[in-house]
C-alpha cells in the first residue's frame, strides 16, 4: 500500500464528532488524516470528571471510531500519566507514522492552555507544523471586549456585544471530512484505555444514548417538538421542556455552532428576536459561551478561586454532617432532595434545580461553594468546568453577574412554582408519593400518627437565609 504523500494528527479531545470539526477537516484537507485521542486517567481523576462522563466519552469514541472508519480515517488512542506528557506521545507517534502536523481545537482551563502551549512548543521546536482552531466556541476568547478594551465581567453587556457580531458575521459549519484513501493504519482497540472505569447502567445509557447520530436525534426533536414551549417549560424539571443537549456540547459530540444554526433555522434566521423559544435557548448557548471566555480572561476562576475577590473572606461554616445530607439527598426539603437523587441516579440534573440545590448549600447551609462545585463534577456527565464554575458562583454570588447576597431562592416556594403538581418530587422521593400536591413541597412532620419515611428539615430557612445576608453584609458593601 502506497504510503501518504502528507500525513496528519487530529488530536481528538472534546471535539468527538466528523461534522463540524475543524481541525479534522483541515487536517484532512491536508492530506491524509490519522485521528488520536490520548486517555489520562489520573488527570481525569484529579480534575474530578464524573465516571458516567468518562464512560460517556468512551461510548462516544466507539460511535467515532465507526464514523471515521467508512472515511477511511484512522483512530489511535495513547495513553498518558498525565497531561505533561501529551507532547511527547504524540510527538513519538507522529514519528513512528511519518506524520508532519498536528491539529487540534483549543481547549481554556488554565491547565488546558498550559498542555495545548507546551504541545504547540514542542513541535514547532521539532520543525513540525501544528495548526490550533476555535471549536468550542462562536467567539475567540477574548475577542468581544468593552469599550475600554477589556473582558466584560457582566453578561448582558457581553451578549451585546455577541448579537452585534453575530448581526455581522455569523459563524459556518464545516462538513464532514471527504473519504480518504487507506493508509493501512489500525484504528485502537478501546476496552484497555478504560478499563479503570465502571461502564454506566443500560438505564443510563438509555437515557445518554452516544454518537453523533443520537445528538442529532435529540436536539432535531428539540427544535421540532420542544423549542416553541421552551421559554415557558425550560424552568420547569416536571417537563420534558430542556434541550438535554449539554453532555453532547461538553463531550463534543455536538459544536454550538450546530445548535445556533438549528434554532436560527426554526425561527426565519433570527436569534435575538422572534420566537422566545428560539431567542431562550440562543441566550442559553450564549451563557455558555460568556462562562468559557471568562475562564480564559480570568484565569483565577479556574484554580478554586472566586471571581470576586471580597468574597474569599467570607467565613464558611465547616458542617459536614450538612454537607453529607445535601450530597446523599436528605435534606428534609423534598425539592433539593429530589435534585440530588436525580443527580446521583442519572448523572444529570435540571438547570433550574442545579441552581436551588446550589443556593441551598451556598446561602442556607453557608458551606463553601467549592465544596459543591466539586461534588457535581465528580457526578454529572455534561460536566464542564466553565458552566459548572460559573453556575455555583451565581449561586454564592461570589461570581461574575453575581445574583446580589441578599438574594436567597427560597425551595418551598421555588418549588411550589417549577414542581406544583409534585410530579418531579414523586418521581426521585418514591417515599412522598402519597402526599397531596400541597403537602409534597413540605412534608409534616413524622409523629405516632405519621410513619413517613423522611427525614425533617435540617435548617430553618428564615434563620438560615438571615444569616447567609449577614455573613455577607460583613464584607461591606459590594464593589
Amino acid at each position: 500500500m502506497t504510503k501518504p504523500a502528507t500525513l496528519s494528527l487530529c488530536w481528538l479531545r472534546a471535539d468527538l464528532r466528523v461534522n463540524d470539526n475543524q481541525a479534522l477537516y483541515q487536517a484532512a484537507e491536508r492530506g491524509a488524516a490519522v485521528a488520536v485521542f490520548i486517555a489520562t486517567p489520573s488527570t481525569w481523576q484529579e480534575h474530578d470528571d464524573a465516571p458516567i462522563k468518562v464512560d460517556f466519552w468512551r461510548r462516544n469514541l466507539a460511535a467515532l471510531r465507526k464514523d471515521l472508519q467508512k472515511l477511511n480515517i484512522p483512530l489511535l488512542l495513547l495513553h498518558a500519566d498525565s497531561w505533561s506528557q501529551c507532547p511527547k506521545k504524540l510527538l513519538d507517534c507522529a514519528q513512528k507514522l511519518g506524520a508532519d502536523a498536528l491539529f487540534f481545537n483549543d481547549e481554556y482551563g488554565v491547565h488546558e492552555q498550559a498542555r495545548d502551549d507546551a504541545t504547540q512548543d514542542t513541535w514547532q521546536e521539532a520543525g513540525l507544523q501544528c495548526e490550533r482552531f476555535t471549536d468550542q466556541l462562536l467567539f475567540v476568547p477574548g475577542s468581544l471586549r468593552t469599550q475600554s478594551d477589556t473582558m466584560f465581567k457582566v453578561y448582558s453587556q457581553f451578549r451585546r456585544k455577541a448579537y452585534e457580531s453575530l448581526h455581522r458575521h455569523l459563524p459556518t459549519c464545516y462538513p464532514a471530512p471527504a473519504k480518504q484513501e487507506d493508509t493501512g493504519i489500525e484504528s485502537s482497540e478501546l476496552a484497555d484505555h478504560f478499563s479503570g472505569y465502571t461502564p454506566a447502567s443500560e438505564d443510563q445509557q438509555q437515557l445518554w444514548p452516544a454518537g453523533e447520530q443520537a445528538a442529532q436525534r435529540r436536539m432535531s426533536y428539540f427544535c421540532e417538538q420542544l423549542l416553541e414551549d421552551y421559554e415557558e417549560s425550560r424552568d420547569r424539571p416536571d417537563l420534558d421542556g430542556t434541550s438535554r443537549l449539554s453532555a453532547y456540547l461538553a463531550a463534543g459530540v455536538l459544536s454550538p455552532r450546530q445548535c445556533l444554526h438549528a434554532a436560527l433555522q426554526l425561527n426565519q434566521g433570527e436569534f435575538d428576536s422572534g420566537n422566545p423559544g428560539a431567542v431562550s435557548w440562543i441566550n442559553e448557548l450564549l451563557w455558555r459561551e460568556f462562562y468559557k471566555h471568562i475562564l480564559v480572561c480570568y484565569p483565577r476562576v479556574s484554580m478554586h478561586r472566586a471571581f470576586r475577590p471580597d468574597t474569599e473572606a467570607v467565613e464558611w461554616r465547616n458542617d459536614p454532617e450538612g454537607l453529607r445530607a445535601w450530597q446523599q439527598g436528605k435534606t428534609g426539603i423534598p425539592i433539593v432532595d429530589a435534585a440530588m437523587q436525580q443527580l446521583l441516579q442519572t448523572g444529570w440534573m435540571h438547570n433550574r434545580l442545579r441552581m436551588i440545590s446550589a443556593m441551598f448549600l451556598s446561602k442556607n447551609l453557608l458551606i463553601d461553594w467549592r465544596e459543591g462545585e466539586r461534588w457535581f463534577m465528580q457526578h454529572l456527565i455534561d460536566g464542564d468546568l466553565a458552566a459548572n464554575n460559573g453556575g455555583w458562583q451565581w449561586s454564592a454570588s461570589t461570581g461574575t453577574d453575581s445574583a446580589p447576597y441578599f438574594r436567597v431562592f427560597n425551595p418551598h416556594s421555588q418549588s411550589l412554582k417549577c414542581d406544583p403538581d409534585g410530579r418531579f418530587i414523586r418521581t426521585w422521593l418514591p417515599a412522598l408519593a402519597g402526599l397531596s400536591a400541597k403537602q409534597i413541597h413540605s412534608p409534616p412532620a413524622a409523629d405516632m400518627f405519621n410513619q413517613l419515611d423522611y427525614p425533617a428539615p435540617i435548617v430553618d430557612l428564615k434563620s438560615s437565609r438571615q444569616r447567609a445576608i449577614d455573613a455577607f453584609r460583613n464584607l461591606g458593601e459590594s464593589p
